[in-house]
């Protein structure tokens, strides 16, 4: 049977590209199973995205929220009714186990129903004029068109992240998926269709970062762009936007370390540790990559870890029984399995795995044994740069002063962690860390819809994504001055 080809949505219609290439779409666990073939899009299709987009930032600006507000109920409510569905297609393009996917899916949920709420708040402020018979209050404005290029760890959570918000603002928006994942995106921009989003305010064209990433950052009709990815591409969408003064929202890389003081309890951090360290195979921004552990628990501590690091079942994620799928592709492949070596050559201890696996039903995909490596130095590669995969570095140390001290040792500020008893060390390492998230008793990942999410340093450039703070990277704030008194007031010499 031929396999489907999936089109761009561009004004409310299916587009083929205008180059009339595709590229194929690929199960990472089985790369026998071609899920589809979408459209591999230049610059010509990027722009006639923007321009529907402007087209319907015409009217759409003025449809009262709460009415924009109503296509993300039932786009929500479809989300609900299709969970199942669209988390079996996200595991077979992405390959996180089915578990994982679902959560996913409820991830965009919780994000429609949480932002559909926004469309009947919005809320300004109200204030006091310094002078008599005078009205102040501020007011938030749409920006107008936004270019939104999302990963393909978390295609339809991250999607939605940027989507939503931007939507109940009073936005439109043209999305660029990762070419990895893109049908996952796919069915979110149809369901919001037919939830009733008009034609032209949300687009998707696949393709390249080249192809259709860096046209769409360029363009003069773009007034934002909002990009999850690499620091290193997130650097060069700023370079782009930056001579136009376009608002650009970047949220990038992360080595993300979880503290663990002696009176933890060990069996709660090592289920944390496994599941920070090994959830999505290790390809989440958030992933917990490093482990800090207190000299007097490292070895009980690090012998627990390994082992049940062995026994984790690796395969296909539609399979139930399955706990770690594959990495995306076979360049992610190379690379995690280049750090290994690079880990070895710098002399950290190598405690399991360090190896692709290709025996049996792995064969035909891109898997990995989850790897740990011991007795690391807080200086060496492995545990300074991200490696996006399941690998985890062991570093021992002295007490929380010098945990804190290897935590903030990085370019990166995303998340953190510390297992403990003690509420007086929980409260110093939550202060002391210089990250956008902190968890207490519980491992780097697991961020809710409703709080912003977001790092320090090179992680981002200080924009954060979810919760109320979403609608500032989406909206501009108006003060608003009426002044009733019927004669001339000068504010700051009037009040004299």
């Amino acid at each position: 049977m031929a396999a489907p080809i999936y089109c761009n949505f561009i004004n409310g219609r299916d587009a083929a590209s205008a180059r009339g290439k595709t590229f194929e779409n690929r199960n990472p666990a089985d790369t026998n199973d071609l899920i589809g073939l979408f459209q591999d899009s230049g610059p010509e299709d990027a722009r006639c995205a923007v321009a529907a987009a402007a087209e319907a930032f015409r009217t759409w600006r003025n449809v009262p929220a709460p009415r924009r507000a109503d296509v993300l109920f039932r786009a929500g409510r479809i989300l609900s009714e299709r969970k199942e569905q669209l988390a079996r297609e996200m595991t077979r393009e992405m390959g996180k186990v089915l578990e994982e996917a679902r959560g996913d899916v409820q991830e965009a949920i919780d994000m429609a129903f949480f932002m559909a709420g926004e469309g009947r708040r919005l809320y300004g402020q109200t204030t006091p004029s310094e002078l008599p018979d005078k009205f102040c209050m501020t007011v938030r404005m749409p920006l107008g068109v936004c270019a939104l290029i999302t990963p393909w760890n978390f295609p339809m959570a991250i999607p939605s992240w940027k989507i939503f918000p931007a939507l109940v603002c009073g936005d439109t928006v043209v999305i660029k998926p990762a070419s990895d994942t893109p049908l996952s995106c796919w069915n979110l921009v149809h369901i919001l269709h037919e939830a009733g989003a008009p034609p032209g305010v949300v687009n998707l064209v696949t393709g390249s970062g080249s192809g259709v990433g860096q046209p769409l950052a360029a363009d003069p009709d773009v007034r934002l762009v909002s990009f999850t990815g690499s620091t290193a591409v997130g650097r060069s969408v700023s370079e782009t936007c930056a001579p136009a003064f376009k608002h650009c929202n970047l949220e990038m890389g992360g080595k993300n370390v979880i503290i663990i003081l002696e009176d933890a309890d060990l069996d709660l951090a090592v289920d944390g540790c496994l599941w920070g360290a090994f959830g999505t195979t290790g390809q989440r921004c958030t992933a917990a990559s490093r482990i800090v552990v207190e000299e007097q628990v490292y070895n009980a501590f690090l012998e627990r870890l390994a082992g049940r690091a062995r026994a984790l079942r690796i395969g296909n994620g539609l399979d139930p029984s399955v706990q770690m799928g594959p990495l995306i592709n076979e360049k992610q492949l190379h690379s995690v399995d280049e750090y290994v070596r690079i880990g070895q050559a710098e002399g950290a201890r190598l405690v399991c795995g360090g190896h692709p696996l290709r025996h049996g039903p792995l064969a035909s995909g891109w898997f990995y044994a989850p790897t740990v490596f011991a007795d690391v130095d807080p200086r060496m590669r492995i545990a300074q740069e991200e490696i996006f995969g399941p690998v985890v570095s062991v570093i021992p140390c002295r007490g929380l002063d010098h945990a804190i001290e290897i935590g903030n040792g990085v370019a990166y500020g995303l998340s953190s962690s510390i297992y403990t008893r003690d509420v007086n060390a929980a409260f110093r390492a939550m202060r002391e860390m210089y990250t956008g998230i902190f968890y207490v008793n519980a491992p780097t990942i697991g961020a809710e819809v409703h709080l912003p999410f977001g790092g320090t340093k090179d992680t981002g450039n200080g924009h954060r994504e979810s919760g109320l703070a979403a609608l500032d990277q989406f909206s501009e704030w108006k003060s608003v001055y009426v002044d009733y008194s019927n004669r001339l007031q000068r504010a700051q010499i009037d009040t004299e």
